[in-house]
């Protein structure tokens, strides 16, 4: 296959709102060793492109600066002494960055073949969520069956596969949303308890419901805001897990739960890991999630999908909170 020389991509122009995601042309980017070129069918959107439009969450040293961390497509070339992967072969893959455009790179680490029976859509919904959740829900929060775990934002991407994954690996599930209609969705997800945050206080209503005995795991994207009724609702031995920090970083804390019921408070992001650690995870979910994906059992929850060239649209639409799932680019 003959390659173009130039890509159609979406660059930003300045930091700041959506009106600055601009289509443009690019070079085609280079393969370097170990990685595979994709022509890119559809691309994910997820709240670190917003980070990044906002001028607050740089690619790392050596990553594109086009953005977008999850594409599907085909791969056309490969740079490799050895490779699971074929030219023409459908794949999804985990990127530091270029998502948003036509070609873009990948580490063949990174890249899986995409779940029989999903469309390039579904796909390119499925390893920045997938790859998140299972390193944090699963290997530095060991969730067990029948665990009990609250999932914060329930409704977002992240959401929507940490519940659907862990009661499907038997945990119990609670979550908290800003409506009654997300709440309803939630419950057809697999959560056991959805919460609307607006009309009632998940911290009073989890210990109602647990008869004070707190839960095992919490999964939070909203950070200070959260942090204290997170401490309060944690049973002996508790996991927090914060991703994100949408409630912001900076708040007057009682710090006394964590020791007085040993709880374990971490975080972590995945964007900067290396190539090596995110190929366990890919590995990870290939071996334990893509059978659950194949058979159904969980899936990509895509709320819509917009051209590239309307790239600006689709950020509006993530930024409301108003969508349930993922929103995606087609290309």
């Amino acid at each position: 296959m003959t390659l173009p020389k130039q890509i159609d991509c979406i660059e930003i122009v300045k930091y700041g709102g959506p009106e600055n995601l601009i289509m443009t042309k690019r070079d085609t980017p280079l393969i370097n060793k170990n990685e595979l070129l994709i022509k890119v069918e559809a691309a994910g959107v997820n709240r670190p492109d917003i980070m990044q439009r906002q001028g607050l969450y740089p690619p790392p040293p050596g990553a594109s600066d086009i953005p977008g961390l999850e594409v599907a497509g085909e791969v056309v070339s490969i740079n490799a002494d050895k490779s699971r992967f074929k030219t023409g072969d459908k794949v999804c893959a985990l990127v530091s960055g270029g998502g948003y455009s036509s070609y873009c790179t990948a580490p063949i680490e990174q890249t899986l073949p995409i779940p029989r029976g999903l469309s390039y859509i579904e796909a390119a919904a499925i390893p920045e969520t997938f790859f998140t959740v299972w390193a944090n829900v699963f290997d530095r929060g060991n969730i067990k069956k029948n665990d009990t775990i609250l999932i914060h934002g329930g409704a977002s991407g992240i959401g929507t596969t940490a519940i659907q994954l862990a009661s499907s690996f038997g945990a119990k599930v609670f979550t908290t949303v800003g409506s009654e209609e997300k709440c309803n969705k939630m419950k057809e997800l697999g959560a056991e308890l959805a919460i609307n945050y607006n009309n009632d206080d998940f911290e009073k209503i989890i210990n109602e419901y647990t008869n004070n005995e707190g839960i095992n795991i919490i999964l939070d994207i909203i950070g200070a805001d959260y942090f204290n009724k997170n401490l309060n609702i944690l049973s002996k031995n508790g996991k927090l897990l914060i991703i994100a920090f949408q409630g912001g970083f900076e708040n007057k804390l009682n710090l006394l739960p964590i020791l007085k019921k040993w709880l374990t408070v971490t975080g972590s992001t995945l964007r900067p890991r290396s190539v090596e650690e995110k190929g366990l995870i890919a590995n990870q979910l290939y071996e334990k999630v893509w059978p659950l994906i194949e058979k159904k059992v969980v899936l990509p929850q895509i709320y819509g999908s917009y051209k590239l060239e309307d790239a600006n649209k689709a950020h509006t639409i993530v930024e409301s909170s108003q969508h349930i799932g993922k929103i995606v680019l087609t290309i």
